[in-house]
């Protein structure tokens, strides 16, 4: 009788991925392809398929399957019983809220991506706020539809890394802010990089060459994806075999491409990298949010900001854009892509300012969510958190407020994710140049794929097999801290900026 269960619920579970699939496709076309004017059709699309894919969640088939598992969940196969822990969490959290409400999100967040675009061109966040107002609402209303046991913003963090709360969150966030400030001070005051030669001519087609070229040598396989543009960057898996990556061109900033495009490909080395096995269970993809940046900041920054990288690459790079780097040597240009300057953008930030942006993100929706903030107090509130983190006030709306998308498709609880990667990325980097003692020398050489398959061996490949404590502990031998991260920014910054 188990195994009769177990075939239901494996079929159940194919069929749900399958409208994922279908969801993903139609997401990634919204963002890229889709024309103004079939906004409106698309949101009802998905608002369609979101409904069904929220029945065969909430329908009785799958309650009497769980129930069933449940009996025999200590005889279950490893994959059988993680996935029946990640849907059974994953109906926890939406079962009681009615299934109009799940079809209307759906539909809101999809017309609300699109009128943050809008926004965002036209810097009017009074034509956003009313969206964001409703989101913000309804978050709080399916939490309260939970038996959620602790402040809410909380159940929102646990969505996007298992087990996360704002009492272990706080903390880290306070000692990694403290000694970045700290590092920053001392930064001010030495002799800053010449950063204007980022900001020549580098024509977009020959960005994108690159870019393409990038991504091969890090061990994207092209044949099982591909590279879009888009107005903000992100990389989504459409299925087995389709792990997309999207990017943007700016003709007189070089960073935005370049590093864009290796940040989403290290997301996408995860999702090509997870055992197929997996495909058609919640465990086909990354663990978490927090890993999944661990990968994509890596290779972004910890790979692809390091000399030994462009030891190797930097002549490649003038020879495509010889009049904006003809005249510039390695050392200024690791100078440049490595400099620090408190800015606006955190998509453009440094590495050392980068986790600021991250905690005014996060401060803000921790007020929005408990309701001490209201939408419209949001732009005063982005500009005094910048001003007091990072020492700098937008000029606009859309270089405040609206330059990111995630809250327009109501991901609340995201935001930390990004820094909780760099602090997974610099635990494992460790471990990875303890038992790779060569890896500096590897790099140099061009030879980058021993790096992706280490990953692949200890984080890929297990998809959501593993929940992030687990994986950071048998990896590390330690839970996650922020210590490894203040060593990382020290041994680069001390001696790029000749700090005492």
């Amino acid at each position: 009788m188990a195994q009769n269960h177990i075939q239901e619920f494996r079929a159940l579970l194919q069929k749900i991925s399958d409208y994922d699939s279908a969801i993903a496709l139609l997401s990634w076309d919204s963002r890229t392809k889709l024309p103004k004017k079939g906004v409106e059709g698309r949101a009802q699309v998905l608002s369609t398929l979101a409904g069904e894919r929220f029945r065969l969640l909430l329908g009785e088939p799958m309650e009497q399957i769980l129930e069933a598992l449940a009996d025999s969940e200590s005889s279950l196969d490893e994959v059988t019983r993680r996935s029946f822990w990640r849907m059974r969490k994953q109906l926890e959290r939406i079962k009681r809220v009615p299934i109009d409400r799940l079809e209307a999100f759906a539909r809101l967040t999809s017309k609300a991506e699109a009128v943050w675009v809008d926004a965002r061109e036209a810097n009017d966040f009074a034509s956003f706020a009313p969206y964001l107002t409703e989101i913000v609402e309804m978050k709080r209303e399916f939490i309260a539809y939970r038996d959620w046991k602790g402040p809410a913003y909380d159940a929102l963090l646990d969505e996007y890394e298992p087990d996360l709360t704002m009492a272990t969150l706080d903390p880290l966030f306070a000692k990694l802010r403290g000694e970045t400030l700290r590092l920053l001070d001392q930064i001010r005051e030495a002799k800053q990089p010449d950063t204007s030669i980022l900001e020549r001519f580098y024509d977009p087609q020959k960005q994108r060459a690159f870019s393409l070229t990038i991504l091969e040598k890090i061990g994207y396989d092209l044949q099982a994806g591909r590279l879009d543009e888009t107005a903000h960057p992100f990389q989504t898996t459409i299925s087995l075999g389709d792990a997309r990556v999207t990017t943007r061109y700016l003709p007189y900033f070089f960073n935005s491409a370049i590093f864009g495009t290796i940040h989403e490909g290290g997301h996408a080395l995860y999702e090509q990298g997870v055992d197929p096995a997996l495909f058609g269970t919640p465990l086909f993809g990354g663990t978490s949010m927090g890993i999944h940046e661990s990968q994509s900041r890596f290779f972004e920054n910890i790979l692809g900001r390091s000399m030994p990288f462009w030891e190797r690459f930097y002549g490649d790079l003038q020879v495509v854009f010889p009049d904006a780097l003809g005249d510039t040597t390695r050392d200024a240009f690791y100078a440049a892509i490595n400099a620090v300057k408190p800015s606006l953008i955190r998509v453009e930030a440094d590495e050392l300012t980068y986790n600021l942006h991250i905690m005014v993100r996060y401060e803000i929706e921790k007020a929005s969510i408990s309701g001490d903030a209201r939408v419209t107090d949001l732009p005063e509130l982005w500009n005094a958190q910048m001003k007091e983190y990072l020492g700098v006030v937008p000029d606009s709306d859309a270089n405040g407020v609206l330059q990111d998308v995630h809250w327009s498709g109501g991901d609340f609880g995201y935001f930390p994710s990004y820094a909780l990667g760099n602090l997974y990325s610099a635990q494992f980097a460790e471990k990875l140049e303890e038992e790779m003692p060569n890896l500096w020398d590897d790099v140099r050489r061009g030879e980058l794929m021993p790096i992706r398959e280490w990953f692949r061996e200890r984080i890929h490949r297990f998809g959501g097999l593993r929940e992030p404590g687990e994986l950071v502990q048998d990896i590390t031998g330690q839970p996650l801290k922020a210590d490894a991260l203040i060593r990382y920014f020290e041994k680069k910054y001390v001696p790029l900026y000749r700090l005492s």
